[in-house]
């Protein structure tokens, strides 16, 4: 397996003030509801404003030490990473990804010379013009799969595993696994067709929340990374992350026009907005 890589940045604002809270054993988490939007130039050259909203826990001292300093509308920098959850309810296997700060920053409007933040349907600030960063390696849990929405835009999904290895209180080496969700469109999309279970890649994208309903009128949800560039790399011993095959599969893309615009999910008890494109892939499963 390749040595995973897994990193998260993201700049945008809290749609309300942070809620701190205490586990049994007593380790403090701190939850922020972080806003903001991409800018997006289409295939059809316009430029469009893609909001999303992501959920962030920041767990232990510095936790406690932001409590008191996020409140609804603050700017802030957040580097972290992808998290997989797993957990059994009702005798349901359940599991969620959202992002796991590891450090977090105050920011002030700087330069910005107009009002950096705008409401949404519910009146939550959101940030303009944010930074939603993703940039994980990892290994195909299932060959890729390739599909074709209605428009005619080609569809790719892949699933990866990224291992995390860290050491716990007592001193003991553990390691974890994050199972991660791609999607990729358009010609990207037809050059990772041929992935394979077990395919080592490098992805750089950005993080969204979708939602859809199906035809019994369920609610479904679905956190997975929209790929921008993707590099394959080399099987063998030496594979420890940071080469690449020689003839990559469509290795990258920009991101003007290489993903379709991706859907945004207001994870705080708020309206969903879906785009046309996601909502006509999801209408494919």
């Amino acid at each position: 397996m390749a040595r995973g890589f897994n990193s998260v940045i993201l700049v945008g604002c809290l749609t309300k003030k942070a809620e701190l809270k205490y586990t049994p054993s007593g380790l403090a988490i701190l939850d922020l509801n972080v806003a903001g939007s991409d800018r997006i130039i289409g295939d059809d050259s316009q430029v469009r404003d893609i909001a999303w909203y992501h959920r962030v826990s920041v767990l232990g001292k510095q936790a406690e030490y932001l409590a008191d300093q996020l409140e609804q509308g603050t700017m802030v920098f957040i580097d972290g990473r992808v998290n997989y959850r797993a957990w059994e309810q009702e005798g349901q296997k359940r599991s969620a990804v959202d992002v796991k700060g590891i450090r977090v920053e105050v920011l002030t409007p700087g330069i910005r010379k107009e009002n950096p933040t705008v409401a949404d349907s519910l009146g939550q600030p959101r940030l303009t013009n944010a930074l939603n960063q993703v940039t994980v390696v990892g290994n195909l849990t299932r060959d890729a799969e390739m599909r074709y929405t209605p428009n005619g835009n080609a569809v790719t999904r892949i699933g990866i595993a990224v291992n995390e290895q860290y050491r716990d209180r007592s001193g003991q080496d553990q390691e974890n696994v994050h199972f991660i969700d791609i999607q990729v469109w358009r010609e990207l999309a037809e050059g990772l067709a041929d992935l394979g279970k077990g395919d080592g890649v490098m992805v750089m994208g950005r993080l969204v929340n979708d939602s859809w309903q199906d035809q019994e009128g369920n609610k479904s949800y679905r956190t997975y990374v929209e790929g921008t560039r993707i590099e394959t790399l080399t099987r063998g011993p030496s594979s420890g992350g940071a080469a690449t095959r020689s003839q990559p599969a469509q290795s990258s893309a920009q991101s003007s026009g290489a993903s379709a615009p991706a859907a945004a999910m207001n994870t705080g008890i708020d309206t969903v907005q879906v785009d046309a494109q996601a909502s006509q892939v999801s209408k494919l499963d």
